[in-house]
Formats: structure tokens, sequence, C-alpha cells
């Protein structure tokens, strides 16, 4: 009965068996108001931005027609019924779909949809409208495309990047 009193040492922040975290920080992948309404003005910025370019390309210039810019860069207007150089062909409504879903997950992502619906929509209309799309950035060893296919693509890439590089929960380890 004579026993010393055992001591029990506890961490600060720690659970009693000293392993296992009371609590920890947790930051929200959730966008928040703000960032959705950024989504609105970069896909309308992207709309403009495109369909502007387009009809300047086409105001300035004759179908099959090229202003070389510099190195390999011209500008040359073509005309594409494909989407975005043939990258994402009958994929564009699940790019954003699988963009959409993600995007409810990190503040980048509105951004990145924004970008692949502006291009979406403005490639969208003008071939509701015309049944094709005016390209004009032309890298001679590549397709030509217009600022709508490079929106789709960097919004595609920002997600990509987004999801590769998102924080995932630490896992505990059990011993």
């Amino acid at each position: 009965m004579n026993e010393p009193l055992r001591q029990l040492e506890v961490r600060v922040g720690s659970a009693t068996d000293a392993l296992t975290p009371v609590s920890r920080a947790t930051r929200s992948f959730a966008a928040t108001p703000v960032q959705w309404l950024s989504l609105a003005a970069i896909a309308l910025a992207a709309v403009v931005g495109d369909q502007v370019t387009k009809h300047v390309v086409v105001s300035n210039l004759q179908l099959g027609e090229g202003l070389h810019v510099v190195g390999p860069f011209w500008i040359r207007h073509v005309r594409n019924s494909g989407i975005a150089f043939g990258l994402f062909s009958n994929a564009t409504p699940a790019v954003i779909a699988v963009t959409g879903i993600a995007g409810a997950r990190h503040p980048v992502l509105p951004v990145a949809l924004g970008l692949v619906i502006g291009g979406s929509v403005s490639n969208l209309a003008d071939r509701v409208r015309l049944g094709y799309v005016t390209d004009f950035l032309d890298l001679r060893y590549w397709p030509a495309f217009n600022l709508a296919d490079s929106f789709i693509v960097i919004g595609v890439g920002i997600l990509l990047v987004a999801l590769l590089l998102a924080e995932r929960e630490p896992q505990s380890s059990k011993r």
C-alpha cells in the first residue's frame, strides 16, 4: 500500500495515449460566395475576350490569310468544327462536370471552372451561330486555336494541378 503514485505524462494537445491529437487545425476547401462570383466574372470575361478577338480576326483577315507575329507564331484566320484543337473532343460536358464537382472543394477551382465554362460557351455560341469556330493563333507545329481553346486548356490544367496538390487529411498511424 505504500507504493508511490504513478505519474501519467500527457503532452499538451495530445490524448492520454500521447499519440493521438486532441484536435487539429483544419482548413476549409469550400469556395466562398465571392469566389463563385469571380467564376461568373471570369467566364464572362473569357466569352467577351474570345468573341472580340475572333471578331477582329474575321474583320481584318480573309479566310486562310495570316499575319506573322514572331518566330513560329502567326495570326491566321481558319475555321474549326472540332473542340480545343482536337483535345477534349466530345468531352467538354464531362470536363465541366468534373471541374464543377471538384470546384466545391477548393477556392482556386472556381477560376478553373470559369475558364472552362467561358471558353466552352464562347465556342458553343460560334458553333450554334455559324456552324464552326474561328481559330487564329497558329504556332505552325500545332493546330490553330483561339482564346476559348486556351481558356479551356488552362482551366483544365488548373484543375489537374489543384487536384494533385490538394492537401490530404493526415492519416493516423495505428500502433
